[in-house]
């Protein structure tokens, strides 16, 4: 038996709900994802440079891309100054440079003095 058609306009209806009322913002970026993502940088950082890892490069370019809002970028940001705090021996005038060697911009320094509650 084919449905009526006011059960079809009924349940047009109820997906137009669901989908006008999903979440438009995706769960924010967790330091976790941020520390294994940027994890392959860590002995460029420590070494004093040379060729940055292709493996670091493809990380940051993820991450950048995935951090799309204002509370992604903010969130990856505190990620970054707290994970490089925790680690001996980090280079910060490499760190600060890296997005760049990669092809990447990011709207803040990385830097143990950035203020990431006014990153944007």
């Amino acid at each position: 038996m084919a449905p009526n058609k006011s059960t079809c306009v009924v349940l047009l209806s109820i997906c137009i709900c669901m989908v006008l009322g999903a979440p438009i913002a995706q769960a924010a970026i967790t330091c976790g994802q941020v520390t294994s993502t940027l994890a392959p940088c860590i002995p460029y950082l420590r070494s004093g440079g040379g060729a940055v890892p292709a493996p670091c490069c493809s990380g940051i370019k993820s991450l950048n891309a995935a951090a799309t809002t204002t509370p992604d970028r903010q969130a990856v940001c505190n990620c970054v100054k707290s994970a490089a705090s925790s680690i001996n021996g980090i280079n910060y005038s490499l760190a600060s440079g890296l997005p760049g060697k990669c092809g990447v911009s990011i709207p803040y320094q990385i830097s143990p003095t950035t203020d990431c509650s006014k990153v944007k």
